[in-house]
């Protein structure tokens, strides 16, 4: 056998509390994705619509980006020749987004990637395929590879949604209250595309056809396509829980821009699986989404370096592309629902390339709406902090907030916006032919897609990353300077690791936009 590398930052530890049950059946089918590295600088395409000048942005086109930045040809070559030599199969070449699937027999994969797979007993009573330490690959291959993932299918991310019965609470609003509360523009997202990505549940076209015309009362519903990814597909009804985040998804997204197409991509919640879906709708050339919305993830800490390495390419691409991405902050609190006595970051949210949507406790009033941070307990309050793994980008270079970990770096601070998301004052969706009050930090991504999408519609042009513009025109957004979650508290006229910037004033900001 020819000399080893180790692929840089493929590292992996097993869940905490799970054990091994037994090897991993050597004739067993295994898929996984080999992520090459760009053929293009990364200074180059980090500086790719970085200005803070949104009219000074030049986006690529999808075409561009696969041309500039895409695959070698050469490294596809190589990695086609080292799977025929392994006994494995070439199932899918995807040159924009630098990712080959590949797939064979357990034992094949287990000798071409150096590693050994085993069956692990999860702590929640599930079990995965896992593996331990790094993978390593063929010294002559090595340079090229910047990850490989689907070796281990231990469950990824989860969705960040809470769910109370609506019947017996009248504080729950339609999505569309929620947006006039917010002064949304009043258009309607025609010719936009949102793409939500989705690692579980389904959801049925006739419950979104009775919620949008019956509940909604829209002359219009929106075009609601699904896409399956790794063999993820549409499936209602045999995951309630993740039924209820499709649905959330989508009938907030759909209630805000009726006229825009929304394309929800399916996946297995992998690493594999999820960064495929991202790339799925980053890359989509048919579909061209202009925002896409994500309600999962999982702490920074939870993840491998290589896959953080590999995500983040994928949302930097999006930003070259003009795509803004939308993602949860997280709705356990500060500590992100660990226990280890810090704070923590969820991921994609902590990415500098991503919105991170916030959330808060919305109540209407005689005088009008208020507004505090949403905190209902550890276990139900927004995320918020500071990244252990992105630095401070340019756009947040004023912000003053100190990180709680003692000698904790100065790091991305999360969120940036924030929204409606106590389920109390949550928003009334229609799931598996019940009404509930669902919220979490998970309805405020749909949300701002939404808008975004609104947004998009006015300039004609997509806004892309849209920090530099709010952080340099805070007015456009309303303060949220009450309440805390856990180790970060509210401020007043500033950035807060709560809630942002703060909630969306819509009229404000269509008039920036169109300056």
């Amino acid at each position: 056998m020819s000399d080893r590398m180790s692929v840089e930052g493929s590292e992996k530890r097993p869940i905490v509390g799970s054990r091994v049950i037994g090897p991993v059946d050597p004739n067993v089918h295994v898929e996984l994705t080999v992520i090459l590295k760009r053929k293009g600088d990364h200074k180059e395409i980090a500086a790719i619509a970085a200005s803070d000048a949104v009219e000074e942005r030049k986006h690529l086109s999808r075409e561009e980006y696969a041309q500039q930045f895409g695959a070698s040809m050469d490294d596809v070559i190589k990695i086609e020749n080292f799977a025929r030599t392994h006994h494995l199969h070439v199932d899918r070449i995807h040159t924009e987004s630098r990712s080959i699937a590949l797939s064979g027999k357990a034992h094949d994969v287990a000798r071409a990637f150096g590693t050994e797979l085993k069956q692990y007993e999860h702590p929640a009573g599930g079990t995965f395929r896992g593996r331990t330490g790094a993978v390593s690959v063929p010294s002559d291959i090595a340079e090229i590879i910047q990850a490989v993932v689907g070796l281990d299918d231990r469950p990824t991310a989860r969705s960040k949604h809470r769910r109370l019965e609506a019947r017996s609470l009248p504080s729950a609003l339609l999505p569309t209250e929620v947006a006039q509360l917010y002064a949304f523009p009043q258009n309607r997202g025609a010719n936009q595309t949102i793409a939500i990505i989705e690692l579980g549940g389904g959801f049925r076209h006739s419950e979104l056809r009775t919620y949008f015309t019956e509940v909604l009362k829209l002359a219009r519903v929106p075009t609601v396509v699904s896409v399956s990814v790794d063999h993820g597909n549409n499936r209602p009804g045999v995951d309630p829980g993740s039924d209820g985040e499709v649905l959330l998804d989508i009938e907030v997204a759909g209630a805000v821009a009726p006229e825009a197409t929304i394309v929800v991509y399916f996946a297995p919640n992998t690493d594999r699986g999820f960064l495929d879906a991202i790339n799925a709708a980053v890359h989509d050339r048919h579909h061209r989404p202009s925002v896409i919305s994500i309600s999962w993830g999982a702490s920074e800490s939870n993840w491998t370096e290589q896959a953080l390495t590999v995500f983040s390419e994928a949302f930097e691409a999006a930003t070259a592309l003009g795509v803004t991405v939308c993602a949860a902050a997280g709705d356990a609190g500060s500590t992100d629902g660990l226990m280890d006595g810090l704070q923590h970051t969820d991921y994609p949210a902590s990415d500098p390339n991503v919105l991170a949507c916030g959330g808060t406790r919305l109540v209407r009033g005689e005088s009008g709406p208020s507004e505090s941070v949403w905190n209902n307990g550890p276990e139900n309050a927004t995320g918020g902090g500071i990244s252990a793994h992105f630095p401070r980008p340019t756009w947040q270079r004023e912000i003053r907030v100190p990180n709680a970990n003692p000698g904790g770096p100065d790091g991305r601070g999360v969120p940036d916006v924030a929204g409606n998301a106590d389920p109390v004052t949550g928003y009334k969706v229609l799931v598996d032919g019940d009404y509930a009050s669902i919220g979490g930090t998970s309805a405020v991504a749909p949300l701002w897609a939404g808008l975004i999408a609104l947004l998009n519609e006015i300039r004609k042009v997509n806004v892309g990353l849209l920090q530099p513009l709010i952080y340099a025109n805070r007015a456009a957004l309303r303060d949220v300077n009450k309440g805390n979650n856990g180790a970060y508290f509210a401020i007043v006229d500033a950035w807060d690791a709560c809630t942002g910037l703060g909630t969306p004033n819509g009229a404000a900001l269509a008039e920036l936009i169109r300056r």
